[in-house]
This record gives structure tokens, sequence and C-alpha cells, in this order.
């Protein structure tokens, strides 16, 4: 019977938790559903009459508003909407539904709606039929006030959980703070979509493909995760508590003891040295690692600023913010990638046009220069704020030159202005690009001249390299980081990023598929490689299976697991001879790390990564 309640999905994120279960809505269109004890139905249909009551109240206050700017013949339509959620018909199905399926009442709310759109949409004529939505306007504002309210109870009561969805988004891992997120489990979703990335980088355990998970749960049911064998067990007993406590116990004392390492320098065996830099989503991640053991933030990610407002923020707001990541990081350099929205980012105060395949959209820069004053205001905050540390501004999603030019040419307008106006600006402020598609990477050598940088977004790369959507079920598995044409995508960056003062990074899943082994519950990593050319030149051979170094291919160990390479060696670099015997020869298959504890894995698994003194170095993070 045990083995019954242990449902096998896919590990996402690396962790541990115990803790009761919260299903959250998973998308716009999805309704969560989840099976009520019979002594929570009472409190159940109490929750639906507050919605009703709720929306009525919202109902009549925007029937006087519009009666007072369109006069009271229009208002009369909103009157009739509050009649129809007093109908005594319709709320006695929905509690019924309640009562004996034993449901959520959201899920006997879409139902009613459900009801009505199968109902009177079967009526012949275009008027008839538009009757549907007429009687279901009113039901879905009390579905939307039941679903905000069932937030705002968890943000109120304080507790921490376990979020249950059926699909994992950015939405489910955002819906409470990251200190109540016990972790996050889900029916579908990938393991490098934009939702996994943020559990990896919140440090939050994560399973998915947990199939028909939802209609196993009951809300507040007791359930442990297991995010490194990706299993979720229902109702454990107390002799599996006590199993996963002593497991948890270990794994903390592990984490403790590797974290004596965080503050030595990161230098591999053959005298490379790394410098550690974490992705930052908001001001709340400055508080989750110590600025000393990290060499500044690879990515400031700001769409997720915008994502956490229900409007654009100011010029000013903006500044303040970015003014105190600066700060904050005391001269390390900051990476600002300027709003990178579309797919499935959004915000829900700026509506994007619906596309039948947004990957390949409307997104990334192609916003920004559409929409060229949210642009223009994001560089002024920025720029201004660069007079208070180093700052380093990326744009997303770069395609052509043209773009290139385009997004340096407002650049360099906004910069002038600002120092016209009198306001103080970084005498110099480096302006770089993301390589994220196909195009980019064949076209690289003409992009240069318009860039002091470029970051390779690996993840989107790979998407978009092995025509593979990260994030649809049926295809995921064939999302390969380690794909051949990845690596050489990437020896195509390095042979052209070669001119004097432009260098390169690399961030995403694709140089080691498990570097969040070495920093569990940290904060988000993100990779800041740069490739000597000659480190693609010696290895032409990107079919071959890559081995990482020895356990000890990295001495450091800090907030973040992914690394830079300089292109000077450290002063008098460790000999092999000496680096094996200080060090377990201890080898194993990129492609499987994922599947060792963190106890195996070296303190920062970067390795060189096709091995020997012309292998390609190798780094890990979670940026696509």
């Amino acid at each position: 019977m045990g083995q019954l309640r242990i449902i096998k999905g896919i590990p996402v994120s690396r962790g541990l938790a115990l803790g009761r279960v919260h299903v959250v809505r998973a998308r716009p269109t999805v309704v969560p559903t989840w099976s009520v004890p019979g002594e929570e139905v009472d409190r159940e249909i109490q929750r639906l009459e507050e919605a009703i009551d709720q929306t009525s109240t919202e109902l009549r206050r925007r029937q006087g508003l519009v009666a007072a700017q369109s006069g009271s013949k229009d208002a009369e339509i909103l009157s009739v909407h509050r009649m129809l959620l007093q109908d005594p018909s319709s709320r006695k199905k929905v509690e019924t539904c309640i009562r004996d399926q034993r449901i959520n009442a959201e899920a006997a709310v879409q139902q009613l709606i459900e009801r009505f759109r199968v109902t009177l949409g079967s009526l012949g004529g275009e008027g008839l039929r538009g009757y549907a939505a007429d009687f279901s306007d009113p039901w879905h504002a009390v579905l939307d006030a039941l679903l905000k309210r069932e937030r705002d109870h968890m943000v109120a009561v304080g507790e921490q959980v376990i979020l249950a969805a059926a699909e994992l988004t950015t939405q489910v891992v955002t819906f409470l703070e990251r200190e109540r997120v016990l972790a996050v489990v889900t029916e579908t979703g990938g393991r490098f979509s934009h939702g996994a990335v943020l559990a990896r980088s919140f440090g939050i355990p994560c399973v998915v493909g947990l199939s028909n998970l939802l209609s196993r749960l009951e809300q507040g049911m007791r359930v442990s995760v297991d995010g490194d064998r990706g299993t979720v067990q229902l109702k454990p007993d107390d002799a599996d508590v006590d199993r996963f406590l002593e497991r948890l116990a270990r794994r903390k004392a592990r984490e403790s003891r590797m974290a004596v390492h965080a503050s030595l320098p990161s230098v591999t065996p053959d005298g490379r040295q790394f410098g550690v830099c974490v992705n930052i989503e908001t001001l709340q991640d400055l508080d989750t690692f110590p600025v000393e053991n990290c060499d500044g933030v690879g990515l400031l990610r700001t769409e997720f600023l915008y994502m956490e407002r229900n409007q654009f923020p100011s010029e000013d707001e903006q500044y303040r913010l970015y003014r105190r990541v600066l700060e904050r990081m005391r001269g390390r350099a900051v990476t600002l990638r300027t709003l990178d929205i579309g797919n499935d980012k959004c915000l829900s105060y700026f509506k994007t046009p619906e596309e039948a395949n947004p990957a390949l959209g409307w997104r990334g820069l192609r916003i920004s220069l559409e929409w060229q004053d949210l642009l223009r205001v994001q560089l002024r905050a920025a720029l201004r704020a660069s007079a208070h540390g180093e700052l380093r501004i990326l744009f997303p999603m770069v395609t052509s030159i043209e773009e290139a030019r385009a997004a340096r040419r407002i650049f360099e307008e906004v910069r002038t202005q600002l120092v016209e106006q009198g306001h103080e600006v970084a005498g110099h402020v480096p302006c770089g690009l993301m390589v994220e598609v196909p195009s980019t990477v064949l076209v690289l050598r003409h992009l240069l001249p318009e860039t002091d940088f470029v970051s390779v977004g690996t993840n989107d790369l790979v998407q978009y390299l092995l025509a593979v959507d990260r994030d649809n079920p049926w295809v995921a598995k064939l999302y390969d980081p380690q794909h051949p044409a990845v690596w050489h995508a990437l020896s195509l960056v390095a042979q052209a990023a070669t001119r004097p003062r432009c260098s390169s990074w690399v961030s995403g899943s694709t140089p080691s598929a498990s570097s969040r082994l070495c920093c569990p519950r940290s904060s988000s990593p993100c990779a800041k490689l740069r490739i000597p050319r000659r480190a693609i030149s010696r290895r032409r051979s990107c079919g071959r299976r890559l081995r990482s170094a020895s356990a000890g291919s990295s001495r450091r160990r800090g907030s973040a697991c992914t690394d830079a390479i300089s292109r000077k060696p450290a002063k008098k670099p460790p000999s092999r001879e000496a680096t094996r015997s200080a060090t377990a020869p201890a080898t194993w298959e990129v492609e499987n790390a994922a599947e060792l504890g963190a106890a195996a894995a070296p303190p920062c698994l970067v390795s060189s990564a096709v091995g020997g003194e012309g292998g390609l170095p190798g780094a890990k993070s979670e940026v696509g």
C-alpha cells in the first residue's frame, strides 16, 4: 500500500520538503480542482457565499460609476448581473455540486459556467448563443474573487506550504513569498522552463510530470517531496516521516560542511581562475547570499521587478531599485538585462497579442524597440544608477545587426540626454547583447563591432537549435543541452568573440547538467564564462562523451555555482601531479551527474568539460 502513495515524476530542482499542500491555479484558463473533506464542506459553501457577496458589492459600485458617466440605462446591465448572482436556482446548483461531489467552490462555479456555455451555446442563432456569455460573466467574477480570496487567505495565514498545480509556471512559483514555499509539485512542466529556472534559483525543491496529481490531493493534505529522486509521497506515516527527517538532517549537515569552502578562491587544477556570480530577480535576493563570496551579479532579470507590480514602475522607482542593487554589491559588477517579456513571461497590465507560437513571436528586444518609451525610461533609470557602482547593460533576444544598432543608438541618445540634463552618469557603461537564436551565432562576427560583450543564453538557444519546446511534455525529453550542435554553436561564438576587450559569457543549462548539486538553496546562479579560442580549437569533436574533471576540479563554492573563466592563468598554478595526489580520481558522465548525490559532486561542478588542457570549460546556470 505504501508504494501506491508514492507518485513518480521528473526532478526539476533538488531538495527535500515535508508539509501541507496548497493547490493553486496553474494558468488563467485552468481552474484548480481538489477534494474537500466532509467536515470542510460547510466552510467551502461559506467561501462561495462570501465571494458572491463580494462580487455583488463590486457590481453595485461599478453600477454607480456607469450611471454617473453614461446614464442609468447602461448601468442596468450591471444590475441584471447582480440579479443573476442572486438566482436561487444557479446558487443551489453550485452548492449541490460542492456537497455531492465534495469539490472546491472554484471547480463547482466552473462547472456552472461550462453548463451555461453548453446549454445556451447550442441554441440556434448568434444572438441566443451570446446569452451564454451574459449569464456566465457575473459567475466569472465570482470565480476571480474565489481565486483571489484564497491567495489573500494564504498570505494572511502565513503558513509554509507545498504548492501543487496543473502546470509549472512562474506564476505558480511566485504565488507566495519564497520563505513560505516548501516545494512545488505539478502535473506538467519542463525541466528547463522559466518556472523551473525560478524554482532552482530560489532553491525550492520541485517535481513535475506527476500524473493525475491534483485528483489525488486534498487541500491541506500532508505530503513529502523528494526533489532529488522526483517523487511525492501522499500522507506519509510516522515511520516515513522519521526516515525523511533523518535524510534531511544528513543533507543539512553536508551543506554546512560544504559552506566552509565558500570563501576559497576558484581555481581549477590546471590553474584557471573563475569568478562566481549570481542572478537576482528581486531586491529580496540580495539577502540570500553573502556578497563577499561572489564576484558580482551575472544577470539582474528586471522583468520580475515589473511582474510583481500592477503598473509600470516609474523612472525614479527603477532608479532607486537599481541603485540599491549596485550599492549592495559594493563595487562588484552588475549586469542589468533590459525588460525581457513575452512568451511565458507576461505583465498583467500590458496586453500582448495572442500568438500561435509566442516563442517565435513578439518578445524580448522586439517589444522594447516597438515600445521605445519603455526602453528609454529603463535606460535612464539604469544609467542614473550607474554612478553608484559598476553597471553593465544587456539587451535580450537580439536577432539582427539592425536590432543591435537600434538598441545601441537609443542607449547613446539616452546617455547624452542625461549628461545634458546634468545627471551624474558613469564614464563607461559596457553594452552587450544576448546570443539566443541560431542566426545570431552565424552572423556574430558582424555584430561584435556593435557591442562590448556577448552573453549566450543557452536555454533558449538549445530550444531553437533543436526545434524542441522545453515546456511541451511530448518533446521535452528531446531537449538536450549536451547535444553536439549546442557545443558547436558555442565553438562558433568562442571563435568569433576574439577581438580585444570583447568578453563572451555563457548562461544556461548547457555546459553542466548538475551544478545545482553544489549549491542547494542558493540564490540563482549566472554562468559567466569567457571561452578562450584555443579551448575550442584543440577539441573539435563535440560528439565525444563529456567527462568531468576530478571531484576537486574547483576549490570554491559560493552562493551560486556558475563561473567565469579568465584568459589568464592563476599565479603558480598547481601541477597535475600535485592535483592528482590531493584529490580522489573520481570521474563520471556529465549526462548522469544529476543522479548523483550532492556529496559526490565537486564543490562547483565546472569541469574542464571535455578534459585536458585544451578542453572546453563548462559552467551552469538557470538563465534562458
